[in-house]
């Protein structure tokens, strides 16, 4: 998976969120119901529609498990999840004219998927295509999949101290971003004028430059952590901010030689507007 392992998928210019959970992916159930209904409170629609099938024998909830999701405030809230299989059961109790198109797209993405696990360049070629339909230059698209592998591989060696939690992640990227660039990730955000709620990547809205000195922290730290394999949070945390320190000095010197900050506050949000067709997924 990539830096994020909670993605979303795009149904008729609408977001739907996913993860992989037991090698396959599980949606948003109220999602789903959003984007078949058009309700104004999918939420209440899908209890409604639980309570309605079980007075007819038939529950629902069963096809369901409990993941964490990113909510809109950017908090991970427990949400109500189905597999491919499962989404089908529950389409078959939702009058709707996209019934038909959503089972077409749900099949297109579970192949994808399986396409990929078997050839990770796929992923990659779709990435781009997705960034190419953005507007963004091949260059900088280059940096954005390079960035993006060598999240994974920090994570990867986060998984192999024990780090685990989505928090622990959150606070050891916020060690790397301050040490790098003065301002944590949330404080970045703010910093670019990015909208609280909005789903807007961060690194979507970065520069050239911005990306580099991202990456050089990321794997600066991914380096070090398997030299010295640290063993409690703590060393973890104090790896981090080495790494960081690493990238931020090297931006200091950059700026000096540049006379000029590479701190960016130009953000691509009315830049680059994504209209993207079904089967398409925005990473």
């Amino acid at each position: 998976m990539n830096d994020q392992q909670n993605k979303l998928v795009v149904f008729q210019n609408k977001n739907i969120r996913r993860i992989w959970h037991d090698d396959e992916w599980y949606f948003s159930v109220i999602d789903v119901v959003g984007v078949l209904t058009d309700s104004n409170n999918p939420r209440n629609y899908w209890s409604m529609l639980k309570k309605r099938e079980l007075k007819a024998g038939i529950e629902l909830s069963t096809n369901c498990v409990q993941l964490k999701l990113e909510a809109p405030d950017g908090k991970f809230r427990e949400t109500d999840c189905a597999n491919t299989k499962s989404v089908f059961r529950i389409i078959q109790s939702i009058p709707s004219k996209k019934a038909e198109p959503f089972k077409h797209w749900l099949a297109q993405v579970g192949y994808e998927r399986i396409e990929e696990i078997e050839n990770p360049e796929l992923a990659q070629e779709r990435m781009k295509k997705i960034y190419e339909q953005k507007g963004y230059p091949k260059d900088w698209i280059d940096k954005r999949l390079r960035g993006i592998a060598i999240r994974q591989n920090l994570t990867d060696e986060w998984k192999e101290r024990g780090i685990i939690e989505d928090r622990d992640y959150a606070i050891l990227t916020a060690e790397i971003s301050k040490a790098t660039f003065g301002m944590t990730p949330s404080e970045y955000r703010k910093f670019k004028k990015l909208p609280v709620k909005s789903k807007a990547n961060l690194r979507d809205n970065m520069d050239d430059l911005e990306l580099i000195f991202t990456m050089l922290g990321e794997r600066v730290t991914t380096e070090i952590s398997k030299n010295e394999e640290p063993e409690t949070f703590v060393d973890n945390q104090l790896v981090a901010w080495r790494g960081g320190k690493v990238a931020g000095d090297a931006r200091e010197s950059t700026e000096k030689e540049l006379g000029r900050s590479v701190i960016s506050s130009k953000n691509n949000l009315n830049a680059r507007q994504l209209e993207i067709e079904d089967f398409d997924e925005e990473i």
